[in-house]
C-alpha cells in the first residue's frame, strides 16, 4: 500500500485539533502556564506540519519532504507533549531536532517544486 501524504496530513491536523481541544479544556486547570504553552507550541506546529503534508500530498512529485515534515511533527510536538505533561525537562534537548527536520522538509520541498519534481 503507498502511502498517502495527503490523507497522514489530515490524519495529523484531526490528531492536533482534539490535542488543542484537551489542552485546552483539559489541561488549563492542571498546567502552569509554562507547560501549557509548551503544550500549545506542539499543537501548533503539529497543525503546521499536518496543512504543509496536505499541500504536499496533492504534488505526486514530492516524495522526499513528507517524511522529514511527518519526522519532525512527532518529534518536536511529542517532546513538547511529554514535556508538559510529565516535566521531564530534558526532553527539551529533543525538541529542536525535531525543528530541523522540519525545516530540512520544507527546504526540499522547495527545491523539488523548483525542479518540477
Amino acid at each position: 500500500m503507498k502511502w498517502n501524504v495527503f490523507q497522514m496530513g489530515a490524519w495529523l491536523a484531526a490528531a492536533a485539533v482534539a490535542l488543542g481541544a484537551f489542552g485546552a479544556h483539559g489541561l488549563k486547570s492542571r498546567l502552569d502556564p509554562a507547560m501549557l504553552a509548551n503544550f500549545e507550541t506542539g499543537v501548533r506546529y503539529q497543525m503546521y506540519a499536518a496543512l504543509a503534508l496536505m499541500v504536499l500530498g496533492t504534488q505526486a512529485a514530492q516524495t522526499r519532504a513528507p517524511i522529514f515534515l511527518l519526522l519532525g511533527a512527532l518529534v518536536f510536538s511529542g517532546s513538547l507533549y511529554v514535556l508538559a505533561l510529565t516535566g521531564v525537562r530534558w526532553l527539551g534537548a529533543i525538541t529542536p531536532l525535531g525543528g530541523v527536520l522540519m525545516i530540512v522538509g520544507l527546504i526540499l520541498a522547495g527545491l523539488d517544486a523548483g525542479k518540477g519534481r
